[in-house]
């Protein structure tokens, strides 16, 4: 049964001999055109090679700054935490859970804009003092975790 087992017809193809006359469709210059550096022996022109015309990117004019340095914070306010509902413990898995922030391990800070729901526990990276002050108001607790 395996012996007879073969490709199907037109799967496979013959290799192409470039360079064995007319018949073979790739006769004389063996497909590499005629003159110039992509005709001659060892060719290896990379990609991005611009014909030593000065490379775009070093064309194009740089801006700005990237600081190395960055720490990502994702930010929630203290009115967004009335989705959460007077009681409740501001931790980051509430808050990724409701949507408020994306969940991507960066710190968390709460900022003040808005108006605190009541006896909220909140345990994140960075508050504000704004916020921290509204929530202390409306008889909540911050813990700053590290």
């Amino acid at each position: 049964m395996l012996d007879r087992l073969s490709p199907r017809p037109g799967a496979k193809h013959s290799r192409r001999r470039a360079g064995r006359g007319p018949g073979s469709g790739l006769g004389k210059t063996a497909g590499t055109g005629v003159k110039g550096q992509g005709t001659r022996s060892g060719k290896k022109i990379k990609p991005w090679f611009e014909g030593g015309q000065m490379p775009l990117m070093q064309r194009v004019p740089k801006r700005g700054f990237k600081n190395p340095f960055r720490k990502d914070v994702e930010i929630v306010n203290v009115g967004e935490l009335s989705r959460l509902g007077d009681g409740a413990t501001v931790d980051s898995e509430a808050l990724v859970s409701h949507g408020l922030i994306r969940g991507t391990g960066a710190a968390i800070k709460l900022l003040g804009e808005g108006e605190a729901p009541k006896n909220l526990t909140i345990k994140l990276n960075r508050v504000s003092a704004g916020a921290r002050s509204k929530i202390e108001a409306a008889g909540g607790s911050v813990e700053l975790i590290a």
